[in-house]
Parts: C-alpha cells; sequence; structure tokens
C-alpha cells in the first residue's frame, strides 16, 4: 500500500516553511482507495515568488483549514503505507516539521521516484518532474499544485512499477532506504536539527549524555561530527542514538543555561587585549604577568577584531571611556534582547554587578512590571564569575538592550 504525495509550502526560510496545499492518494498498486486534497492555512505569509508559481494567492488560503484540523486525517489515509514523491525528502520533512509542531513525531517508510527514474528510465534527458512526465507522456495537469503533482507523480510511479518487472529495484531501493545502516542512522538523528545557535546533547543507549555543548548551528555541527574522521569524534559516532537539543538563542543564554543545569564547560581565553604606549595590542596572556586585560579572547583573530571594532570608536581612543562602558561593578539593571525563537525575547536581570536571574517571554505578552517578572524568571544560585569576560564583550558590542531596575 503506498500514499503519493505533493506539498506546496509558503516559501518561507529553511525548516520555517509551513505548508499552503496537500494532495494524497492512497494507491494499493492496482487503483486509488482513498484520496485526501485541501489548502491549508498557513497561518504566515506566502512569498510573492510562491504565489505567482502556484497561483496560491493568500487570500485562498485565509479560509482554508489549518493544519491541526487536517493532521488526523493525514495521519489516516497514510497508515500503514509507504510514502511516495517526487524528491520526498521535502515533502516528508514538511510533513514532520509540521506535525513536531504539534507535539506529535510522524514517522514512515518512504520512497523517492528520482533515485527510481535515474535506474529505469536512464536515458530520460531531465528527472525534474515536469520535463520527466512530458518525455514519458503522462499528462500534467496544474503543474505546482499539490493535486496536479501528485497525480502525476502516481502515473510515473505506476509505469516505474511496469519497467521494473520483478520489483528488485524498487525492494532494493525501499530496503536502502530503510535498513538500519550506519547512514540511515546518521540521517534519522540529524534530518530535524534546526540551523539555529543552541546546546546539542548526545546520548547513548542507555540515556546518558555521553557529550554536550553550544554550538552556532546544531545541524551544521551534527553533520560535522558525523562525517569526522578524527579520532575525537569516532567512539561518539558508535555511541550515540539519541539526540536531543535546546535553542539558546545567544553565547551568554547558552552559558546560564548549561550552569543552571550543572552542565560545566572550560573555556580557553589565552590571549588578552592590552594597552600600552596609547594603543591597543592583543598578546597572549601568559606574557603580561601581573597585569589583567581589558578583554580576553579565545584566538589571536578574535581579539584583532575586537581591536579593530574599538579603533572604530572614536571615544575609545581614551581607555578610560573604554573601562568605563564594560564595567561591571554595582550595574543594578535588565539586559534585554531577543531570544531563543522568533518572537521571543530573553533578559538578564543584575544586582551589584552580578547576574542573578534571566528567562524568556513572548513578544506579545504584556511584561510591564517587575512582579511579572518575578513569576517567570530562573534565579541563579551563584555568581557567574567565569561569564565576567562575555559580559563585557556584550557591552562593548552593545548586544543587549539595558533598561535600570527601579528603586526598592
Amino acid at each position: 500500500m503506498y500514499s503519493v504525495i505533493d506539498i506546496e509550502s509558503n516559501g518561507a526560510g529553511f525548516r520555517k516553511e509551513s505548508i499552503i496545499e496537500i494532495a494524497v492518494y492512497r494507491y494499493d498498486g492496482h487503483e486509488i482507495v482513498d484520496q485526501f486534497i485541501s489548502l491549508v492555512n498557513p497561518e504566515s505569509e506566502i512569498t510573492p515568488f510562491v504565489q505567482k508559481l502556484t497561483k496560491i494567492s493568500q487570500k485562498m488560503v485565509k479560509t482554508a483549514p489549518k493544519f491541526p484540523e487536517i493532521a488526523k486525517r493525514i495521519v489516516e489515509i497514510t497508515e500503514n503505507t509507504t510514502l511516495v514523491g517526487h524528491n520526498i525528502e521535502f515533502d516528508y520533512r514538511m510533513l514532520r516539521q509540521e506535525f513536531k509542531r504539534l507535539g506529535y513525531e510522524f514517522k514512515i517508510n518512504t520512497l523517492d521516484t528520482i533515485p527510481l527514474a535515474k535506474k529505469l528510465i536512464p536515458e530520460a534527458e531531465s528527472y525534474s518532474l515536469g520535463k520527466l512526465v512530458k518525455s514519458l507522456g503522462i499528462p500534467l495537469v496544474d503543474h505546482h499544485r499539490a493535486s496536479g503533482d501528485a497525480r502525476a507523480t502516481l502515473d510515473l510511479f505506476k509505469l516505474l512499477m511496469i519497467k521494473d518487472k520483478d520489483s528488485e529495484i524498487i525492494q532494493q531501493h525501499h530496503d536502502e532506504l530503510n535498513a538500519k545502516t550506519y547512514f540511515n542512522k546518521i540521517k534519522e538523528l540529524t534530518q530535524d536539527l534546526p540551523s539555529e545557535r543552541g546546546i546539542i546533547y548526545l546520548q547513548n543507549a542507555e540515556g546518558k549524555i555521553i557529550h554536550f555543548d553550544f554550538v552556532e548551528d546544531l545541524s551544521k555541527f551534527a553533520k560535522m561530527l558525523f562525517n569526522s574522521k578524527s579520532k575525537r569524534w569516532i567512539q561518539l559516532q558508535e555511541d550515540v542514538v539519541q539526540i536531543h537539543y535546546e535553542l539558546t538563542g545567544n553565547n551568554i543564554l547558552a552559558k546560564l543555561m548549561m550552569k543552571t543545569k550543572g552542565l560545566r564547560k572550560r573555556e580557553n581565553l589565552p590571549f588578552g587585549l592590552y594597552h600600552k604606549g596609547g594603543k591597543y595590542v592583543v598578546e597572549k596572556i601568559a606574557t603580561k604577568k601581573g597585569e589583567t586585560p581589558l578583554l580576553k579572547f579565545t584566538s589571536f583573530t578574535q581579539g584583532l577584531k575586537a581591536v579593530s571594532f574599538i579603533k572604530a570608536q572614536e571615544k575609545y581612543a581614551d581607555v578610560n571611556e573604554l573601562q568605563k562602558t564594560i564595567n561591571l561593578k554595582n550595574r543594578n539593571e535588565m539586559w534585554l534582547s531577543s531570544g531563543r525563537t522568533l518572537g521571543e525575547k530573553c533578559f538578564m536581570i543584575f544586582s551589584k554587578g552580578n547576574v542573578t536571574a534571566y528567562g524568556f517571554y513572548e513578544l506579545h505578552t504584556q511584561i510591564n512590571t517587575w512582579k511579572k517578572l518575578a513569576a517567570i524568571k530562573i534565579d541563579l544560585d551563584t555568581k557567574m564569575t567565569d561569564l565576567e569576560n562575555d559580559f563585557k564583550l556584550a557591552l562593548l558590542r552593545e548586544d543587549f538592550e539595558i533598561i535600570p531596575t527601579p528603586e526598592k
């Protein structure tokens, strides 16, 4: 039993897309036994490019059902089937993404007609759906609409099954996709990781965290790890069976979140910023014994970038102005910045120069009193002395909006 699918999306950024139309034909190998076709209200904008390509306007989806309203029907029509599509990875990712937003894990076996067509029709000039079906004499009505593309994909699939008389290639392709190979292990573990900053947790079969880290791009880091030939990662590649993550929004929040969870990670800051002879210089801290650097850096290059930035600010020609800007002593204020996801804000509360709490709130929430903040803040038990350098760098770059706390 197969469910042949095509999905149109609103054209938003990668992993931020929403479905605007879906078509599914349930096929038993002989005939269509069920079908579901619907526009979907993405509750967000459809890009002009997509509107022009699909002829689906914002007005058309305004009264269409939202994904939660059709989710049950999609589960029913695809149940106990293999999901078939032309570039099925896109359609499958869209479904997983939408179901994940509902807190549901959608998993199904898949079959892609593109690699099948390449094996069974090697003489084809193009394997794009439109050009391929045209060359084969398969009708394609309403190209770039879900129902038209799904029906053409179904007709293509029928032809491929006829050409593969003994079903050897289809069975082989199915087995390859669903075999418990190292390749498929990597694919399953990494396919839904977002390309955003966050803390990544690798767990073994017992659920124990065997590695964690703050990374700038969760998806990119995971792919690097599993493709690496370095001895550092080989054992992890074998042991990891689950990957979890938390979005953080920025480096400081990541470190605060890690500390509250009891996760510690040493950071090497071997280079320092100094002011001598009227100039800012970056040197190895070990060579400046007894002299405290203004700022510390993980690399010499990072330090040079800071020097370039400081030189561009006329006021910092006076080193006293720089020291005043990055001074943390006696600060009683709240720092605000963007949060972990779109539409969220983060805040950090400082008392006498030390961060004592942090938290998050949705942009549409009216947080206009300190009493409301107190209800959602996460208190910190220990002083954040190890984050002092991060706070100073944030002040230099003006990464946060700063609001003085009210007098008690």
